[in-house]
């Protein structure tokens, strides 16, 4: 139930009343270069996950060539789990107005993990050697853990804070911050193949981590919530565990149904953008070559492309989704437009991908894929904002909420493309995977019906009440007044 209800109706009526003042779009120059830090703050988490699918391609040809795939997609799942996994404690701390901590220390751990990526194979990530010499357990712990603890700044903190400065446009606001993910998605694919062809896997990834440090610097100086916007310290230190998980939010069932929806939309998300290069390249709609090194006519299929421009195309088309996804939620409610695209992009996989036997199917489901997963990346933040309600008081707890649900989200995410790994390694077949991804974002798109049902009958229950207090207090003033009338009667 929105935090509104059972308030003192002059607090709900003045906080109202002040939001309303505000300009649609916020002026000036503040709140817009925080909307750009906040891009670059999603640029460099969910954007260096989306493009771990070129990463992936080439350890599975290069440093890692002997090893599972199902290892290969542990190390960008470990990326997204601990972006998520510690949500809960990102929010809260940014709840408590710690705002420029949490962005230094992300700045520091993304950059770091990847310089010390370019680092710890040495000799192996050159060109002339023996493939499968990459080490393993180094590659996990600068890209997967060190990266993975840095992007857990940066996400909840890109969401946040833009929502502080725009209270009328706040799902749109959080749309344009989110489409940088699908920026980064378009960029860093093809900087790291060229680069990897053009200067080797070191050299390439340190100029990879040179666009990170700017970036994250940029943002760290930008980033900051709006004065008006209400912080929320504990009161009694941070030992207990009332500070980190709000009782309140497991107790609202909107919340718990949309928390099992984003679970299990991330459980089987990712499944498709850490596999689309290798499924496409084992179709034969791709290819694998360097880009430096243009294949012969007779090794290139007539119909193919590069196997990091299909990886990009579905990134890049995003952007649309994103923006599109936000446009319509400001209008329409965030929950209904993340279960339209939700179940918009189950029917994609069980129906498109599982199907798809030409090259222009395979272009055509990264292109349609693309887009709606913009949407399905970016909503649950502004659905959770949603579900709390318009007030000030409400908007303080959005950090911990979203905490809350990412951190749950995180074991399904470190362990849905590892899962999809092994499907593709025990059963020697891409339709596995196909409709493991489609099966996943169905179960999340039938828990977001019940959240959405869950949603209205609350409003429904809160719309009687305050019925209900608005008539009462019209029955007392009309009993004052003939009470009043009746006394100066009987005086007469």
């Amino acid at each position: 139930m929105s935090e509104t209800v059972g308030r003192p109706e002059s607090l709900v009526s003045s906080d109202t009343e002040s939001i309303a003042k505000e300009h649609t779009w916020p002026r000036g120059l503040r709140p817009n270069l925080c909307l750009i830090g906040c891009f670059f703050l999603m640029f460099n988490s969910w954007g260096l996950v989306n493009s771990y699918g070129s990463f992936a391609s080439y350890y599975k040809e290069h440093l890692l060539a002997n090893r599972d795939i199902l290892l290969i997609n542990l190390i960008g799942s470990t990326q997204g789990c601990f972006l998520l996994l510690f949500s809960v404690i990102v929010g809260r701390i940014l709840d408590a107005g710690h705002i420029r901590k949490v962005t230094a220390l992300g700045a520091i751990l993304v950059p770091l993990g990847l310089f010390l990526l370019s680092v710890v194979n040495g000799k192996a990530a050159d060109d002339g050697s023996e493939p499968g010499q990459g080490n393993y357990f180094l590659i996990w712990l600068t890209q997967g853990l060190v990266m993975g603890l840095g992007m857990t700044c940066f996400y909840v903190t890109s969401s946040q804070v833009v929502a502080t400065w725009f209270i009328h446009r706040k799902s749109l606001a959080i749309g344009i911050v989110a489409s940088g993910s699908s920026i980064s998605g378009l960029i860093y694919p093809i900087m790291v193949k060229y680069l990897i062809g053009i200067q080797g896997f070191n050299v390439g990834v340190r100029y990879t981590a040179l666009l990170t440090v700017v970036t994250s610097l940029f943002a760290f100086l930008v980033v900051q919530p709006s004065p008006m916007h209400q912080f929320r310290k504990p009161p009694q230190g941070w030992s207990s565990l009332s500070v980190w998980i709000d009782i309140r939010a497991m107790r609202n069932p909107t919340f718990v149904w949309y928390m099992a929806s984003t679970c299990f939309m991330f459980f089987g998300f990712f499944a498709v953008f850490f596999s689309i290069e290798e499924w496409a390249a084992s179709k034969g709609f791709a290819l694998k070559k360097s880009p430096t090194l243009p294949a012969l006519p007779d090794e290139q299929p007539k119909d193919s492309i590069r196997t990091f421009w299909l990886l990009s195309i579905a990134n890049a088309c995003s952007t649309l989704g994103r923006l599109a996804s936000a446009y319509l939620a400001d209008v329409l409610g965030a929950l209904s437009i993340h279960l339209a695209f939700t179940a918009a992009g189950a029917l994609l996989c069980l129906c498109l991908w599982t199907l798809a036997r030409t090259f222009a199917a395979a272009i055509a489901f990264a292109v349609l894929f693309g887009t709606v997963s913009g949407a399905i990346i970016a909503l649950p933040a502004a659905g959770i904002a949603e579900i709390l309600g318009p007030t000030r008081e409400a908007q303080a707890r959005l950090g911990q909420w979203v905490g809350m649900v990412f951190s749950a989200a995180a074991a399904f995410t470190l362990t849905g493309p590892v899962v999809a790994g092994h499907l593709v390694s025990r059963y020697g077949s891409w339709l596995a995977v196909q409709l493991w991804a489609g099966l996943c974002l169905t179960v999340a798109s039938v828990c977001m019906v019940v959240s959405r049902v869950c949603m209205a009958r609350q409003r429904r229950r809160g719309d009687m009440h305050e019925k209900g207090l608005s008539q009462a207090t019209t029955e007392e003033m009309v009993q004052e007044v003939v009470g009043g009338n009746d006394a100066s009667e009987d005086g007469r």
